[in-house]
């Protein structure tokens, strides 16, 4: 069972890309007291870009602690901390191979609903000071998730993801992830994602068209 570890948000930061300033809620760092996970943002975290962050789809996003030896290995010059990734939410046994779009849990006071992988960009890489991580993210496969917010409240450290529903259409976030960086028509996945009424509208779109 996946458990909360850290809860993190963020202030508002600029930085500089490509002779651009542009400003960046990725700078996530650990807060000790519980998150409040409102229907479209968590309260007191900063959404800097709201046309590819926050809303009804992705109001918390959460990364697995698992990963994280992972690319520490990779980035041992970095000062580790959880949140490195942007997550509000660090959480250990945070399996997408699991998680499926539709599917709804219980986690401290809250029903969350999965919706979708996290897709990176370029302020991932200002994070790490290294543009190719954002490659590195893809290929390794291992994108955290997105949920909905179907009952606000508050979610601290040592609560527990308790499955309440599974969606009758299984669309895992891995599988979806996936498909996103490839090129390889998938007739099955495109048949489930149209059954699939939780699927966000604009996911929709990226597999299946207008």
């Amino acid at each position: 069972m996946s458990t909360v570890l850290s809860t993190n948000i963020a202030e508002s930061v600029f930085i500089e890309y490509q002779g651009k300033r542009e400003p960046t809620g990725i700078y996530k760092h650990p807060v000790e007291e519980p998150l409040f996970l409102g229907k479209e943002e968590v309260k007191k975290d900063v959404v800097a870009n709201q046309k590819v962050h926050g809303g009804v789809y992705k109001a918390v996003y959460a990364y697995s602690a698992d990963d994280y030896p992972y690319w520490k290995e990779i980035y041992p010059e970095l000062e580790w901390q959880w949140g490195m990734f942007g997550e509000n939410l660090t959480m250990d046994q945070l399996n997408e191979e699991d998680l499926c779009i539709g599917d709804r849990y219980e986690l401290g006071e809250c029903i969350l609903r999965v919706t979708q992988p996290r897709e990176p960009c370029f302020k991932l890489g200002v994070r790490f000071n290294d543009q190719a991580i954002v490659k590195r993210f893809v290929d390794h496969g291992r994108s955290g998730t997105y949920f909905a917010v179907e009952k606000e409240g508050r979610v601290q450290v040592g609560d527990q993801l308790i499955k309440k529903e599974e969606h009758p259409v299984r669309i895992s976030i891995k599988e979806v992830y996936i498909a996103l960086y490839t090129r390889n028509s998938n007739p099955d996945l495109v048949s489930r994602i149209q059954a699939n009424a939780a699927v966000p509208p604009r996911l929709f779109k990226r597999f299946v068209g207008a």
